[in-house]
């Protein structure tokens, strides 16, 4: 059973998380996390040093939670279906938050880079993974004849990467999945992804 330190300490960094990605890093208070946390301020010293270190360690559990997020993903029964499921799930999920708060590790790269090394450190991890598991899928993809092998797969990654972090961006902007749909159908087609669900290869 978690002690009531634990407990108060989870209760901070889930109040952390949901602030930090709605209104960054640098524009949250303490105070802002006060209120978002429902702690004191005695109780946010106690268990972290200051803002900064919270923040680190919402990135390092969200690392996590989003590497699981990925590996469940992409899932399928051949390497194109894996892909599109990751397509499919990145939007789900982005339909579950209401298109709010957009990607934590866009928003932390675009707002930290200059200014905050350890902290762009933690999201360039995170860019580095999902490139890699991603080229990982497309390579098999390619090698199943299920997308287009003109291009090298890790280029195609990067770009999957590149491509779906614009349309959470204009998603997020605009509160609708219009942008984040769309262009998940246009990688599909620009990919000449074909999907075998266990029934034959059907091209999407």
């Amino acid at each position: 059973m978690a002690t009531k330190g634990e407990i108060t300490r989870e209760k901070i960094l889930e109040g952390a998380t949901r602030i930090f990605n709605r209104q960054g890093f640098a524009a949250t208070t303490v105070n802002d996390l006060l209120a978002a946390t429902g702690t004191t301020k005695g109780n946010l010293y106690f268990h972290f040093p200051g803002k900064e270190e919270v923040g680190l360690e919402v990135l390092h559990r969200a690392k996590g939670g989003f590497i699981h997020f990925l590996d469940a993903s992409l899932q399928g029964v051949s390497p194109g279906a894996c892909l599109d499921n990751f397509f499919r799930q990145a939007l789900e999920k982005h339909r579950e938050s209401g298109f709010v708060g957009g990607c934590l590790w866009g928003n932390t790269a675009l707002e930290t880079s200059d200014t905050a090394p350890e902290f762009v450190g933690v999201a360039s991890e995170v860019f580095t993974e999902w490139i890699g598991k991603l080229r990982e899928t497309v390579a098999a993809a390619q090698a199943a004849g299920q997308v287009r092998r003109d291009l090298p797969a890790a280029c195609l990654a990067e770009l999957v990467v590149a491509t779906v972090e614009g349309a959470i961006m204009q998603s997020r902007m605009k509160k609708e999945e219009g942008p984040l749909a769309r262009t998940l159908e246009t990688l599909r087609s620009l990919l000449e992804l074909k999907v075998r669900d266990g029934r034959g290869l059907n091209p999407q």
